[in-house]
């Protein structure tokens, strides 16, 4: 088997077996704290939560992104939003954004 062909096995298997993915559900802490996030959607390339801030509801949109140091997927800080997250009070625009990092991250744009 070529060098590459095993490094990328190994790659997967191990993203297979020790990628802690995000929390389905969970209460915020530090600069969002209290507030209770909810993943509405998830695709092979992104996320949607929800986010209930004392009855305010709003949707959080992200490209997925794996931390590989720390073996988990990653949740936007605010310095991520804008670039790779995105904000937003309608649920359906919140899908528009993430058929649109799906579009994206297939064809590598």
């Amino acid at each position: 088997m070529p060098i590459q062909a095993a490094t990328l096995i190994r790659g997967l298997l191990f993203k297979i077996i020790f990628m802690k993915e995000l929390e389905l559900n969970f209460i915020g802490r530090g600069q969002v704290k209290g507030i209770k996030f909810s993943q509405v959607k998830k695709t092979e390339f992104g996320y949607i939560y929800e986010l209930n801030d004392k009855g305010r509801i709003y949707y959080e949109v992200f490209k997925r992104k794996e931390n590989v140091r720390y073996s988990c997927v990653s949740y936007p800080t605010n310095n991520g939003f804008g670039v790779w997250g995105w904000t937003t009070t309608n649920i359906d625009r919140a899908n528009e954004i993430l058929a649109d990092i799906n579009l994206k991250s297939v064809t590598n744009d």
